[in-house]
């Protein structure tokens, strides 16, 4: 039998570190690990022991990039132990600034780090050699969603003016407002990147997937819902250690998440759209129809398009609630600490970021637990990984390769959430 060793010591175009081991014997693959290797950073002990009112700022720093799912979590969390109801005011514009990150944290991954698969380039460097008009767009609308950051929360990273309850201060509806022309032509950006990028040549693959994401009644889920999936779970997120759980394995740093009956399951984008298709704007959902997606899409290669459909619709969502803004009188509810228990879950750009926390009489945390969702996609990503090398090893090195760093990106894997990412080595005898 021929040997054949892959080693790719640091995935390019994914944040955190990790490894993936491959073992084949002839034709047969007899191991397939996703390994993550970083050191936990501890959040969840940390938190032990801190005020309530800390939880949204602290867990903000897991990332960079999606700061605003963990204080979204946080937050809802919170209020729940405290018995907050909030205002329709402040929920606006809690969601409006949750669009800002899905914008440019999707445009970021779609445009410049997984394109690059697509087109047989390095980087968007090497992009924006041949089509910079393409790069500038896709620059111009990741800063539109920076922008409804900073205005909403102070700054694009790690924002601080959310808070328990709401917002330190409200921005003038003038300030909203002024964001509207940018926002109509983002419009236009989202939908044209994602024709673009319908022009790829996809792989062929499909994945049986258990869709797992938020359901709102109404809305597309982006900060609150019910916990819905494809196979007809339909429940509360204070109902999730029921039906979840997180096991240790030897070969990760972080957790794995898996139904309790052993089950892996997909959250994030594809998720997402499975099971809120009906949820999009009609342009969002026309958009989607013009890209050769269905209501529902099983080929993970496809997750690029999926990802840009929703950007067109968080910038319709965001100039939607800014044309009905009306700052919220007061900015945030206060009320005095008492002990309690809550439960939070919003949709990072990534899947179902869910968090839970104990209080006391005095509002100190007793305990934490955050689910990031590349935790509870590692199972899953396993999975794709194995489908696609079974499905391709014909493939020389260099191809096979490429195309299971390829199958790792279309996660958008935030390995520092979970904690970090990818060294792969094929052995082959």
């Amino acid at each position: 039998m021929t040997e054949r060793v892959i080693q790719v010591d640091a995935l390019a175009r994914v944040e955190g570190e990790g490894a993936l081991y491959v073992k084949l014997n002839g034709q047969e693959l007899e191991s397939c690990e996703f390994r993550i290797f970083e050191p936990p950073r501890f959040f969840e002990a940390f938190l032990q022991g801190r005020a309530y009112g800390e939880a949204p700022d602290i867990t903000s720093r897991i990332c960079g990039i999606c700061p605003i799912a963990y204080i979204a979590s946080a937050c809802q969390a919170m209020e729940m132990a405290l018995g907050i109801t909030l205002s329709p005011e402040i929920e606006a514009l809690r969601r409006i600034l949750y669009c800002g990150e899905w914008i440019q944290s999707h445009t970021l991954h779609a445009a410049m780090l997984h394109a690059p698969d697509f087109l047989g380039l390095d980087s968007a460097i090497d992009i924006a050699k041949l089509h910079p008009e393409l790069v500038r767009k896709a620059l111009r609308l990741k800063k539109l969603g920076n922008t409804l950051m900073e205005t909403i929360g102070g700054r694009a990273v790690h924002p601080v003016n959310t808070r328990v309850g709401g917002f330190y201060a409200a921005p003038d509806a003038a300030k909203l407002q002024a964001l509207l022309p940018e926002l109509d032509w983002g419009v236009a950006a989202a939908r044209e990147l994602t024709l673009a990028f319908a022009g790829f040549d996809f792989p062929a693959d499909a994945g049986d997937y258990h869709f797992v994401s938020l359901s709102h009644p109404e809305l597309y889920p982006i900060d609150q819902g019910r916990i819905v999936s494809s196979r007809g779970l339909d429940i509360a997120p204070a109902e999730y250690d029921d039906h979840f759980v997180e096991e240790h394995v030897a070969r990760s740093n972080a957790l794995h998440g898996r139904m309790r009956d052993g089950t892996a399951y997909l959250t994030g984008p594809l998720a997402r759209y499975a099971n809120n298709f009906a949820k999009l704007s009609p342009t969002a959902q026309a958009t989607a129809h013009e890209a050769g997606l269905g209501a529902v899409e099983t080929n993970p290669f496809k997750s690029i398009l999926v990802r840009m459909v929703e950007v067109q619709y968080a910038v319709e969502e965001a100039a939607r609630l800014i044309r009905a803004y009306r700052a919220p009188n007061p900015s945030f509810i206060a009320v005095p600490p008492r002990a309690g228990v809550g439960h939070g879950a919003s949709e990072a750009p990534r899947g179902i970021c869910y968090h839970r926390y104990e209080i006391d009489a005095e509002g100190r945390i007793v305990s934490a637990r955050i689910v990031p969702p590349t935790s509870q996609n590692q199972p899953q990503i396993e999975r794709d990984l194995a489908r696609v090398v079974r499905a391709n090893l014909a493939l020389d090195e260099a191809a096979l390769k490429l195309r299971c760093e390829q199958t790792i990106r279309n996660y958008d894997p935030c390995i520092s959430c979970a904690t970090h990412f990818l060294k792969l080595t094929v052995e082959r005898g």
